[in-house]
């Protein structure tokens, strides 16, 4: 039976979810309970390529992301694939009618990742991240709003600020990776020029910028989705804060974290500002 399948799809997705990010998946519970599937359907789907580009040095790299792109478009027009990462997603897709050009921009970030290791110009740099992390904070918004287009509008910058401040938290906390394992530079700023306390401050500057824009749409998010979400938005700006306060010889030779008790402390104080509406 197909649904048989879905099931065990949707349970797949949930724990690639689970293995492969501690806060995320956190994150996903505080969602109400008939979203949360999605969300892993989702974060299955980019975890897949991501790890395609990322990880899996020791195979064919090219191969298997074309591969996977040939999957995906089967999956779409079939509304079915054997492969339940892809089944999944393609449920999602057509459930919540997620737009194919934010597929495209995604898929056209990740590719760029198998070749591409510096992004010199402003523009270069903001096309990765909107095909990287904007795009996947609106397929997430999609669901948010489960198909009222008006609030999804309203709240689309939002969502593309939190994704974007999101991944550029990422690329600070694994600059030691994406620098010595990856061969990769995101940021411009660091064009013929060494990450240094300057450079720190105007990465950082950019990101409390995205921050603060995202701020504003998570306070309108629907209820079933706004406690997920800000719980997420408090992890990462504690990441980002941690940064802040590292030396720069730290963040260029360690990758920062927060640890578990450190999460749970957040995820307290997530629950009561929800409780009390301080959102």
């Amino acid at each position: 039976m197909k649904q048989l399948f879905d099931q065990l799809s949707y349970r797949c997705s949930k724990e690639v979810t689970n293995q492969y990010s501690t806060s995320f998946s956190l994150a996903v519970k505080m969602l109400k309970p008939t979203i949360q599937g999605p969300i892993h359907g989702i974060y299955g789907f980019v975890r897949l390529a991501d790890e395609i580009v990322d990880s899996f040095h020791e195979y064919d790299k090219e191969l298997l992301f074309s591969r996977l792109e040939e999957d995906l478009e089967l999956a779409l027009t079939n509304r079915i694939s054997l492969n339940p990462i892809l089944n999944t997603f393609q449920e999602v897709v057509h459930q919540y009618s997620i737009d194919t050009e934010l597929i495209d921009a995604f898929m056209k970030s990740m590719r760029a990742d198998l070749n591409k290791s510096t992004y010199e110009t402003i523009e270069d740099y903001n096309e990765y991240i909107y095909g990287s992390a904007d795009v996947v904070g609106l397929m997430c918004l999609k669901i948010f709003v489960n198909g009222d287009q008006e609030q999804y509008d309203k709240l689309k910058y939002s969502a593309m600020k939190l994704g974007s401040a999101f991944q550029k938290v990422n690329f600070l906390r694994d600059l030691k990776d994406d620098m010595e394992v990856l061969d990769r530079t995101y940021f411009p700023h660091l064009n013929n020029v060494s990450f240094n306390q300057h450079t720190k401050g105007e990465i950082i500057a950019e990101i409390q910028n995205d921050f603060d824009e995202a701020y504003i749409g998570i306070k309108q998010l629907p209820i079933e989705a706004k406690f997920g979400v800000y719980t997420a938005y408090l992890y990462y700006t504690r990441l980002l804060k941690k940064i802040v306060n590292a030396e720069v010889e730290e963040i260029k030779n360690n990758r920062i974290r927060v640890s578990n008790p450190g999460k749970f402390v957040l995820l307290a104080k997530s629950f009561v500002n929800y409780k009390l509406d301080l959102i």
